[in-house]
């Protein structure tokens, strides 16, 4: 079905337009390949999550515990090593052009990562009290708590890994793209540890020491990639050595083949991340290096380019608030559904009918993500200071934000 001649023609129109205002200067490639991994965000969460609905409310689901077929799924949706790996590319350049002090430079950069964050959490803190006066069960309000908290760990993450910028500029101009390698090994050591021939003594505490070096590879890949220390050589050999490494690690360790959690596993790959998400990153950062040259002249064209600004523009927002959108549709569902679970919504995962209809469901949790996005982006501006009333908003924000956190993380 093709569009109407007169929305066709507007679009290329507000396409040419953003076209022209892109400064020349502009590495659209990066951009693309931000977009690219930030909308494998929703889309992995919203097609590899579900619900269980009983008398007691909502409870999360995986179609991974029933089709574990659907494991290489994971492998393409899991694109944080891209974000990763560009992120640091990004913040050389940024690195490079600031006009102050990096302490300046620093609190300017975190505080673009938090405000989003500040906003989801303050807000849901007060549908939590809504909601809980409308009869939503507290399951259903665990539930749905857990899921706007979970993508906000990378934000957490991202900032301790971005301060380290400095640092990683520095170990790049020292040894290159090899700067990388002892967080690998770092990475692989803590999993001989934890999962071979002495895990039984390890204490569990010992994989959290993956979480700093496991997401920061990628990371530091990207800030050697900016100092333009990794060049196709380099990144065939990423995308070669990655792919063998995740190979032996599946076929011959038997790491668990999703790339995240799946219910009942004893073992996960994510958090904290194993050596098998260091080489899925190393995989897909050589592939983004490869491709970056072509990809920025095919996002040359205006109406590919668009759609890459826009998401660029709303990244925060899409992190913070895509899993809202989802519960946007459940929540309603699973209260006024006559006692009846929705297909591809509430009925629990475990069904090749459900994976159909959950595909259904993709184009309305979208829209309502765009719905939402249209009045929580201004959580992306900063916010206004100096005033009292603004001093207290703030203040009102960040007491509703640590309140919501602490019913999330289950402390009350």
């Amino acid at each position: 079905m093709t569009a109407p001649p007169a929305t066709a023609s507007r679009a290329r129109r507000v396409a040419a337009r953003i076209d022209a205002a892109t400064p020349a200067h502009r590495d659209r490639a990066i951009d693309g390949l931000r977009a690219l991994a930030l909308l494998a965000v929703p889309l992995g969460h919203w097609m590899l999550g579900g619900f269980r609905l009983d008398a007691d409310g909502l409870h999360n689901a995986s179609p991974l515990s029933a089709f574990g077929a659907l494991a290489p799924a994971s492998w393409v949706l899991q694109m944080l090593g891209i974000f990763f790996l560009v992120g640091g590319y990004a913040s050389v350049l940024s690195y490079r052009r600031r006009t102050s002090t990096t302490a300046v430079w620093l609190r300017g950069r975190l505080a673009r990562l938090g405000r989003p964050v500040f906003g989801v959490t303050a807000v849901w803190a007060v549908l939590l009290a809504v909601l809980s006066v409308l009869g939503v069960p507290g399951d259903t309000l665990r539930t749905g708590s857990t899921l706007v908290i979970q993508p906000l760990w990378f934000v957490g993450v991202y900032s301790l890994v971005t301060a380290l910028t400095p640092l990683c500029v520095s170990s790049a101009r020292r040894l290159g793209g090899w700067a990388a390698l002892p967080l690998g090994a770092s990475v692989a050591a803590v999993d001989f540890l934890r999962y071979g021939p002495f895990a039984e003594a390890v204490p569990s505490w010992l994989s959290a020491l993956n979480v700093l070096p496991g997401w920061l590879f990628a990371y530091q890949l990207g800030v050697s990639w900016g100092e333009g220390r990794i060049g196709r050589r380099g990144a065939r050999l990423l995308l070669a050595g990655g792919a063998v490494l995740f190979a032996v690690l599946l076929l011959v360790f038997h790491y668990p083949a999703s790339m995240v959690g799946v219910p009942g596993e004893a073992r996960t790959n994510s958090h904290p991340p194993s050596l098998l998400v260091v080489a899925l990153a190393a995989a897909q950062s050589g592939a983004a290096i490869l491709v970056r040259d072509r990809l920025g002249r095919l996002l040359r064209r205006p109406l590919l380019w668009a759609p890459v600004v826009v998401v660029n523009l709303t990244a925060m927002t899409i992190l913070c608030w895509h899993q809202t959108a989802m519960l946007a549709a459940a929540v309603p569902a699973s209260l006024w559904g006559g006692g009846s679970a929705v297909a591809g919504l509430t009925t629990a995962p475990d069904t090749m009918s459900w994976l159909l209809a959950r595909a259904l469901w993709l184009p309305v949790f979208a829209g309502l993500l765009v719905l939402i996005a249209r009045y929580a982006r201004r959580f992306e501006a900063p916010w206004p200071t100096g005033s009292r009333a603004a001093n207290a908003r703030r203040a009102l924000a960040g007491l509703l934000a640590a309140g919501f956190a602490v019913f999330a993380l289950g402390l009350a």
